[in-house]
């Protein structure tokens, strides 16, 4: 193991306010709209139930895990032309979900390689309950934007459990002044509301990436594999990273798994590529991701855009 949260004896544990909104980027107010998330990551006290946990999970143990994370938040989705009242057949359903979560994150060497492993287990509400139609509406009426009207039309009620898992490996390496880090991950998610296998590859490059870890992750990615070491002044990277995704079951577009609800045509496969960069001063990083996303349902023409900004501070 290689310390995913190795610190200093007066941090706690690391904070972290995720926010992913269109007009962090060039899209438009449609499709995944934005998502807040808060993380709390830590490495787990000897006794911590999440260790006695890992015991039970085949390939994982108490001894070996690196690093806990609980989240806690909320996504909103709606078509692209949120001002008509009326069905849009051919354009997403409006969806929100509301959700909580816990991640296990484990880190070791393999030969050359760091390899990093990541298990999520995602409880939730999607539906009029998440509180999506109330956030999104006071959020417009705040900033004097256009008024959502088709909230009438959005998915209804479902609880929803997800489990995923992702592993990455990874190859360092000097250049020049500089480190590059680069390697492929696989993963997949199971559940009512995900179910998908996804294969991508990243890429580094920065001073000081020996204090921190992982690619910030967006949607519908779990947070939390990003970590940093703190209290040793400033580092810098930049980052790239593309994902095909196999989805076999997307909730926010086949609708309600129980009942008849508005539904489009969901693609199969999607890909996902982003660009980003994160800035480091001792106890702080801040990062941005910028994502490119293909088509997700046969109606849709274009691709979708999004930005993710995550700040983190070490408590």
């Amino acid at each position: 193991m290689l310390g995913f949260f190795v610190t200093s004896a007066s941090a706690g544990g690391l904070l972290s306010l995720k926010v992913e909104n269109d007009a962090f980027s060039a899209g438009g107010d449609g499709q995944y709209t934005n998502g807040a998330e808060v993380i709390w990551a830590f490495e787990p006290a000897d006794q911590h139930w999440t260790r006695r946990l890992a015991d039970f999970i085949p390939g994982w143990s108490a001894s070996g895990l690196a690093g806990v994370t609980y989240r806690f938040g909320q996504q909103i989705y709606t078509p692209e032309d949120i001002e008509v009242e009326a069905l849009i057949e051919d354009d997403r359903p409006y969806a929100g979900l509301l959700f909580g979560g816990i991640s296990l994150l484990n880190e070791r060497k393999l030969g050359g390689l760091r390899l990093a492993e990541s298990l999520y287990i995602d409880v939730g509400m999607v539906g009029p309950a998440s509180g999506a139609e109330m956030v999104q509406r006071n959020t417009h009426e705040l900033i004097a934007s256009a008024k959502p009207r088709g909230w009438d039309n959005q998915v209804d009620n479902e609880p929803v459990i997800n489990f995923g898992y992702e592993r990455a490996w990874f190859v360092q390496q000097d250049f020049a002044e500089l480190t590059v880090e680069y390697g492929p991950s696989a993963g997949f998610a199971l559940g009512n509301l995900y179910t998908y296998a996804s294969s991508g590859l990243g890429f580094r490059l920065g001073e000081g990436l020996d204090r921190s870890f992982g690619i910030p992750s967006v949607a519908p990615a779990q947070g939390g594999q990003s970590s940093f070491r703190p209290n040793r002044g400033f580092s810098w990277y930049v980052f790239a990273a593309v994902e095909g995704r196999y989805m076999a079951h997307n909730l926010f577009l086949d609708g309600n798994s129980f009942e008849d609800s508005h539904s489009v045509d969901s693609r199969e496969w999607v890909g996902d590529a982003q660009v980003g960069a994160a800035l480091t001063w001792d106890r702080w990083q801040i990062a941005y991701t910028y994502v490119w996303r293909s088509e997700e349902f046969e109606e849709k023409d274009g691709f979708d855009q999004f930005g993710s900004i995550v700040l983190s501070t070490w408590l």
